[in-house]
């Protein structure tokens, strides 16, 4: 493959490349007439060894040593392996060996750039990482980012501080470059999707006799992601939910108020096209329950579509996560023991 080729695979840009091939020989083992760089399939495997290294925080001249050396012991295991099974088979020729990448010069780790070039403003620099594995659509590498930042920072720190960031920013690059990136942001969503989905089935069951909290993207909303995070910091509280997803019809949406009978209802809208206030209030004015204990639910505007104006009556309207998993923790107490607040 050439270096443009190998560049567009692993989602580096070919100086990038061209750089780490003169200063830690990470260069192709052969050339095309000894200027024109051709890489080979090994080659490519030694490079991904890389970006998986420099993923995860290593300084790119420790990844560097690190993914030559090991390219090197395979080399010599597999070379091993071909003179044993030669020798079983009473063979006398010798495993050819293969020719090894030119050492280098090993220089000092310069600081690292943007993740991937995303514009990921100042999220700190070890969480990086999955920004340039989504760029290099490196799906494993995403999963075990994602889910090490869960389990290592919690869920609210993990949404706010890095995958919010990291996917606003893919949205930012993907409106100013046409569709170059959508495929990134595609792939992207779908694994973080999942490591979200995979906190609410590992959580403990909540009670299931207590009222839910009911959770709706507005007619037209198909930005679902935030309200699953939302589902997975309710599940790990043990906090009942339903979750209705993306684009939510009016009229389902009231239906579904009046068969679960919830304590809260969250509806999330990502742009101002898609806030329906009138809306909010018919669902703030829902009463449902038996005749003279008629409740109604407590309805939390959630998502930056809403504006800044003050909501309603029987409405609020969380800054964030945090916020609105504490407002709800609080009111689902409540609404259990009235008598405790």
């Amino acid at each position: 493959m050439t270096t443009g080729a190998v560049a567009r695979r692993l989602g580096i840009s070919p100086t990038t490349l061209r750089s780490w091939d003169r200063r830690y020989g990470m260069g192709p083992a052969v050339r095309d007439g000894g200027r024109h760089r051709r890489w080979t399939f090994e080659d490519i495997a030694v490079l991904e060894d890389m970006c998986r290294l420099t993923t995860s925080g290593v300084p790119p001249s420790e990844a560097a040593g690190v993914a030559l050396s090991r390219a090197n012991r395979s080399r010599a295991g597999s070379r091993a392996n071909r003179s044993r099974a030669g020798s079983r088979a009473n063979r006398s020729r010798a495993a050819e060996p293969e020719p090894a990448p030119a050492a280098g010069a090993r220089r000092a780790a310069r600081g690292a750039g943007p993740g991937g070039g995303l514009p990921l403003g100042d999220v700190r620099q070890e969480f990086r990482g999955l920004a340039r594995a989504a760029v290099r659509l490196d799906g494993p590498a995403m999963d075990e980012l994602l889910a090490g930042l869960v389990h290592g920072h919690g869920l609210v720190a993990a949404w706010e501080e890095v995958i919010a960031p990291t996917l606003h920013a893919v949205g930012r690059k993907w409106e100013s470059s046409g569709d170059r990136y959508v495929e990134v942001e595609h792939l992207l969503s779908w694994h973080v999707s999942t490591v979200l989905r995979q906190v609410v089935g590992s959580a403990p069951p909540g009670p299931r006799d207590a009222a839910p909290v009911l959770m709706a993207c507005l007619p037209g909303e198909q930005h679902s992601l935030p309200l699953e995070a939302l589902a997975a910091g309710l599940a790990e509280r043990a906090l009942p939910m339903r979750m209705l997803g993306a684009a939510v019809p009016a009229e389902a949406l009231a239906a579904s108020v009046r068969r679960t009978g919830p304590s809260a209802v969250v509806l999330w809208s990502q742009s101002r096209r898609t806030a329906d206030r009138t809306l909010a209030r018919q669902v703030a004015a829902t009463a449902f329950g038996v005749r003279g204990a008629r409740t109604r639910p407590l309805v939390v505007l959630a998502g930056p579509g809403w504006g800044s104006r003050a909501p309603g009556p029987g409405m609020l309207r969380p800054a964030g996560l945090r916020e609105a998993l504490e407002v709800l923790a609080r009111h689902c107490a409540a609404v259990a023991d009235p008598f405790t607040t």
